[in-house]
């Protein structure tokens, strides 16, 4: 199983922050000559911490988009790369199902209308639509006998 395209959803820099924006608030009254809330900053780090780990799991696991030579994945759902017809050129009706299992097509992504053997359509996107649809095609004509 070769993997042809792959984005994550989420890279784990996030997770800095929040103890970064804790020791810099430290520094500051360290700076500032005020007594220390050591115990507080450590508490703010910590949850910020959580927070954001929060948001790049979810990120990670409802925004991941990957394609293989047998498998799309988009989010928390999968397809067989054999059941695609192929990937036209024309734009989706509105109301067409969204992979992934989201209402509409996550911000910040390119819709890719797929038809599916069964004849129905649906969309498929990415953050490259045109590196997405070059893996998708190659795992089609792949696929194909």
């Amino acid at each position: 199983m070769t993997e042809l395209y792959s984005e994550r959803g989420a890279s784990g820099w996030p997770l800095v922050w929040g103890p970064l924006f804790a020791v810099l608030g430290l520094l500051s009254e360290l700076i500032i000559g005020d007594r220390p809330h050591t115990l507080m900053w450590i508490v703010t780090g910590l949850g910020l911490l959580w927070l954001t780990a929060v948001w790049v799991y979810a990120r990670r696991r409802f925004l991941a988009v990957r394609v293989t030579s047998t498998h799309l994945t988009q989010g928390r759902e999968h397809l067989k790369i054999a059941d695609i017809a192929s990937l036209p050129d024309e734009e989706a009706k509105p109301g067409t199902r969204v992979l992934g299992g989201g209402l509409s097509v996550p911000r910040k992504y390119a819709e890719v209308p797929v038809r599916l053997k069964d004849g129905t359509r649906v969309l498929a996107w990415a953050s490259d639509a045109e590196a997405f649809r070059d893996a998708l095609r190659t795992a089609v004509k792949d696929c194909t006998p």
